[in-house]
């Protein structure tokens, strides 16, 4: 009986040894994607769920006004940034996301994804920050207020 609780100890602590040194897995079908296609999460990590959230006031006194996609994305993922370092996470612990873009009158009432690609490689997949979480980008008839023009969520993971 000693010999198998021995037993069952140390294989308990040779999996929260190897648990403990496994990283989020990302995988790309291709290299320049702004994007990944995959992330696998090891077992053990905390998983945080990120609402979905759009952009603040460009003015405070012009509460309906947040600008295009593009300062309504740096808004957004600006503020996801900031809770984030709150929990004492970051941008790279993302592992997925959802955007949802309303069309706009420029591109012929189609969303505008090129803006908002734009500020998300600001974010994701630099020197400094190379993690790239998987994503889905979806058009959606309205969000919130008429002015609104997008919408992020996410998921993130990071080791206990």
């Amino acid at each position: 009986m000693i010999r198998i609780l021995t037993t069952a100890g140390a294989l308990s602590l040779a999996f929260t040894a190897v648990t403990a040194q496994a990283q989020v897995e990302r995988t790309s079908a291709n290299p320049t994607a702004v994007i990944s296609s995959t992330a696998m999460i090891p077992p053990g990590y905390k998983i945080y769920y990120l609402s979905g959230s759009t952009a603040s006031p460009i003015d405070p006194a012009k509460p309906e006004e947040f600008g295009d996609t593009k300062t309504q994305t740096l808004s957004i993922l600006t503020k996801m940034k900031a809770s984030l370092e709150k929990m004492g996470l970051g941008m790279g612990d993302i592992v997925k996301m959802n955007v949802f873009l309303v069309g706009v009158p420029e591109k012929g009432g189609r969303m505008d994804a090129p803006a908002m690609n734009e500020v998300f490689k600001t974010f994701f997949g630099t020197p400094e920050q190379p993690n790239k979480p998987t994503r889905s980008t979806v058009q959606v008839a309205a969000l919130g207020r008429p002015t609104t023009l997008v919408e992020i969520e996410g998921i993130a993971a990071k080791a206990p």
